[in-house]
């Protein structure tokens, strides 16, 4: 079967044929990663500071629709810890972190504070979302990597709720 031949997949609820969600099946959260990731991104690879960077995203079509609070959480604490958050990131990685695309960079400082402050999202929709977030804005194969230094920082930063998911076989490896 040709390229041309091949019968085309419809997309599955809340997706569109390339997999991504749609953006009506977006939950307020995943908003909020999506806005705190663009944010993020500025301040890594224009330094700016995280009031201009905040008064901008604030001003991006849809960010009523995001959950602000979440999204205030997100960027302000992760660039108020960008130090330790960096700190348990290193050491999971096969590279430098100057190496890391910004977007990467910025996922995976929004998964590891996620970890560390905010208890009701699940470790597992933590993973998810950060993932979904690389896959949406990152490299081709960014999502992976972000995969692998998160999964690998859970059960550090979530002991008891990985430890009980792979108790009942919900774990990932």
């Amino acid at each position: 079967m040709t390229e041309d031949t091949k019968p085309k997949k419809a997309p599955r609820g809340g997706l569109t044929s390339t997999g991504a969600r749609k953006a009506a099946a977006k939950s307020t959260r995943s908003r909020a990663r999506e806005f705190a990731l663009q944010a993020l991104y500025q301040h890594l690879v224009g330094r700016n500071e995280p009031d201009a960077i905040d008064a901008f995203t604030r001003d991006l079509a849809g960010f009523h629709k995001a959950d602000s609070a979440h999204y205030d959480a997100l960027l302000h604490g992760a660039i108020a810890e960008a130090e330790e958050l960096d700190g348990l990131i290193v050491p999971l990685l096969d590279r430098k972190l100057a190496e890391i695309s910004p977007i990467e960079h910025a996922t995976m400082w929004i998964g590891v504070y996620e970890f560390r402050h905010c208890p009701e999202v699940p470790w597992r929709v933590v993973l998810n979302e950060c993932i979904e977030l690389a896959k949406e804005f990152g490299g081709t194969d960014g999502h992976k990597y972000v995969n692998a230094v998160l999964n690998g920082l859970a059960p550090k930063l979530r002991a008891v709720e990985v430890e009980a998911d792979r108790a009942t076989g919900k774990a990932r490896p």
